[in-house]
């Protein structure tokens, strides 16, 4: 059984905790207890949360763990937390910290010389103050090593799903993500930031437009096709869309193809040309130009940094 350990300290944010349940579900999906999970603090006993209830926790005290998992909390990390923390890859095989769980990692010297990432509020803030750290601050989590690190909270679920996907496989993985009803899963790699969060619609009709082009990519998606959605003129939504938005629909339909085309990408083998079908560019040269208009780097060099340096490219049909 895989023994995992939750560092918990005064003023730890509820949210983390969501971490926990996916190891509880790949229990229940096995029916049979394969993590062992175990909520520990610097004294033993009760934990008061961000929010104000209380976590029991037993009293941590440098046995073996397969997983050790620092959360994030708005309060500092004690001196004796950040001591324990930087023992612990002599008992730890793995340690992770979703969120601002990172910067107690990084107070401890963990991170020195490795990559990381935390919430997009404090990454910059990180890297000023810890400058041995390659902080990449558009992540959602990065493995270096032994070190996970992850994004804002959410972001620790995709962290859990990976760790659950290293020790037991993909598909176990799939059926997790399935059961806690989140997409399976976002790569590392991929950005903090969301298309449909960024242009932040003010109308739900506007919204509706949006939800409806990111779940048909695939077809050609005009000015005309979105109007009718919006029960608008050409002309009318055209304006109400810039106005509420920021950006015309082709410039948005363009960024919703490239986040998407980008997810399948860094998470799955699928050849380029097959990507830009399965994103509604049509062809491969149209896609790559987006891509360099967005992040700067053509697909393939995305991909790359996704997936690691020297892992194979797939052969494009």
């Amino acid at each position: 059984m895989r023994k995992v350990g939750f560092i918990l300290h005064p003023g730890y944010s509820p949210m983390s905790l969501a971490v926990s349940t996916v190891f509880e579900m790949a229990n229940i999906h096995a029916g049979e207890p394969l993590y062992d999970v175990r909520m520990l603090s610097e004294e033993g006993g009760p934990v008061r949360t961000s929010v104000g209830f209380e976590v029991m926790t037993t009293r941590f005290d440098g046995a073996a763990l397969d997983l050790l998992v620092v959360g994030g909390s708005m309060d500092d990390a004690t001196p004796e937390v950040v001591a324990f923390v930087r023992r612990a890859p002599a008992f730890a095989r793995r340690i992770a910290a979703p969120c601002i769980g990172a910067l107690v990692l990084a107070e401890a010297g963990l991170l020195d010389g490795r990559r990381a990432t935390t919430h997009w509020m404090y990454a910059r803030d990180m890297a000023l103050r810890y400058p041995r750290i390659r902080v990449e601050e558009d992540r959602i989590f990065i493995a270096d090593g032994p070190i996970w690190t992850s994004a804002g909270m959410t972001a620790g679920i995709d962290l859990a799903l990976a760790l659950v996907e290293e020790d037991l496989g993909i598909e176990v993985a799939r059926q997790i993500a399935r059961r806690l009803v989140v997409y399976h899963r976002r790569s590392g790699g991929q950005s903090q930031f969301s298309t449909l969060l960024e242009l932040e619609p003010k109308s739900d009709r506007m919204q509706s437009v949006l939800t409806f082009a990111r779940r048909n990519l695939t077809n050609r998606l005009s000015v005309e096709d979105l109007a009718e959605v919006a029960h608008l003129s050409p002309r009318q939504f055209s304006r109400a869309f810039q106005s509420e938005t920021g950006q015309s629909p082709a410039k948005a339909i363009e960024h919703l193809r490239v986040e998407a085309a980008r997810a399948l990408m860094e998470d799955t083998n699928h050849s380029i040309d097959a990507v830009a079908q399965q994103t509604g560019f049509t062809d491969r040269d149209r896609m790559r130009r987006a891509f360099l208009r967005t992040y700067g780097q053509p697909p393939q060099t995305i991909r790359r940094s996704a997936q690691g340096a020297g892992a194979a490219e797939p052969v494009d049909a």
